[in-house]
C-alpha cells in the first residue's frame, strides 16, 4: 500500500512508519518538525515533505491511506495560542478533502480530553463536555470526519488516544509523557515536580500497544468510526515514580506543588469494550515493562 503519515517524524507517528516500512508498505511523510526529529526516521526508507498539507494533491498523485497524526497534541500548545484551534481544524478539512478526491480512508487521532467532565471509566457514547481549546478542536476534527463520510463517503476510524508513552519521545520535551518526564528526571538524580499530591491516575499505554491498533483499524474497512485507544487499567503518578525508583534502584522523592491548572483532570481510564469488539485490540505491554523500554532506548 501506499501510505501518508502525517507527523511521520513525531513520537507516535515515528514508531507507526516504522512498523509500516517493517511490513513492506510505501509511506509518504509529511512533518513541519515542529515537536518531531528527522532523527526519528534514521535508516528507514520513506519519502519525506515538510511542505502544508494544502499541495499533498500535487506532491502526491496517488495514496491508499492517510494516517492523519501530525496534530498538535498537548493542551498547553492551544492555550498559549489559541489560533492553533482553526489552524489545526483547517489542517484536517485539507486532508478529509485530499481524501475525498483520492478516495482513500484516513486513519486520524483523536484524544481521551474529549472526555473531560465525565466520569471515567471512559465510553465512545459519553456526552462530550467542551472545557478547552484542545478538547473544542479534537471534537471538531471528529464531527468533520462525520460530515465527510456522509456528504462524499469518506471512511475513517478516529482513535481517542489516552496517555501514551514510549521510545523516540525526547524530542517532544516539555510536551511529552508524564512517564518520560519523571524518568529523565530520576535518571539525573533529579526530583520529578508532581503538581497535586500525586494521587491523580491515567491509563497508560505503551506507544507500540498504539502503533498496533493503528495497524488493525487499518485492515479493517470500516465506514466510519470512534474509538478507544487505552489500556482499561490507569495508574497514580505516585505509582510511576515507586516503578521508576525500583526500576533505577533509587529513593527519589517528588515535589509535590499546588496545581494551577484550571478544569485539571484527574483520573482517565478508557472502557476498551468496543474497540475490542470491533479491531479484536488489546493492549499487550505492561507498564514495567513497557518504562524499561525506555530505559534501554536512554542508554
Amino acid at each position: 500500500m501506499i501510505i501518508i503519515v502525517t507527523g511521520g517524524c513525531g513520537f507516535i507517528g515515528s514508531n507507526l512508519v516504522e512498523r509500516l516500512v517493517k511490513d513492506g508498505h510505501s509511506v509518504i511523510v509529511f512533518d513541519n518538525l515542529s515537536t518531531g526529529n528527522l532523527n526519528n526516521l534514521e535508516g528507514l526508507e520513506v519519502k519525506f515533505f515538510d511542505k502544508p498539507y494544502n499541495q499533498m494533491s500535487s506532491l502526491v498523485p496517488e495514496v491508499d491511506l492517510i494516517f492523519h497524526i501530525g496534530i498538535p497534541s498537548s493542551s498547553p500548545m492551544y492555550k498559549e495560542n489559541p489560533k492553533l484551534v482553526g489552524e489545526t481544524i483547517n489542517d484536517a478539512i485539507e486532508i478529509f478533502d485530499y481524501a475525498k478526491k483520492r478516495r482513500c480512508r484516513v486513519i486520524y487521532a483523536s484524544s481521551s480530553s474529549i472526555y473531560n467532565g465525565n466520569e471515567g471509566p471512559y465510553r465512545e457514547d459519553m456526552p462530550v463536555l467542551v472545557t478547552d481549546y484542545y478538547t473544542e478542536c479534537r471534537y471538531a476534527i471528529e464531527r468533520l470526519a462525520k460530515l465527510y463520510n456522509l456528504l462524499y463517503g469518506v471512511k475513517s476510524v478516529g482513535l481517542r488516544f489516552f496517555s501514551i508513552y514510549g521510545p523516540k519521545e525526547k524530542y517532544k520535551g516539555k510536551y511529552a509523557n508524564m512517564i518520560s518526564q519523571f524518568l529523565w528526571s530520576m535518571q539525573k538524580d533529579e526530583s520529578p515536580l508532581i503538581y497535586g499530591d500525586g494521587t491523580q491516575t491515567r491509563d497508560f499505554i505503551h506507544v507500540s500497544d498504539i502503533v498496533e491498533v493503528l495497524i488493525l483499524a487499518m485492515k479493517k474497512n470500516l465506514d466510519y468510526e470512534i474509538l478507544n485507544a487505552g489500556t482499561g487499567l490507569s495508574y497514580s503518578f505516585n505509582d510511576i515514580i515507586e516503578i521508576i525508583n525500583k526500576i533505577l534502584k533509587k529513593n527519589i522523592k517528588p515535589i509535590y506543588r499546588e496545581n494551577p491548572i484550571k478544569n485539571y483532570v484527574y483520573h482517565t481510564l478508557a472502557d476498551m469494550s468496543k474497540t475490542e469488539r470491533i479491531l479484536g485490540f488489546k493492549a499487550k505491554i505492561p507498564l514495567k515493562e513497557g518504562i524499561l523500554s525506555l530505559l534501554s532506548e536512554s542508554k
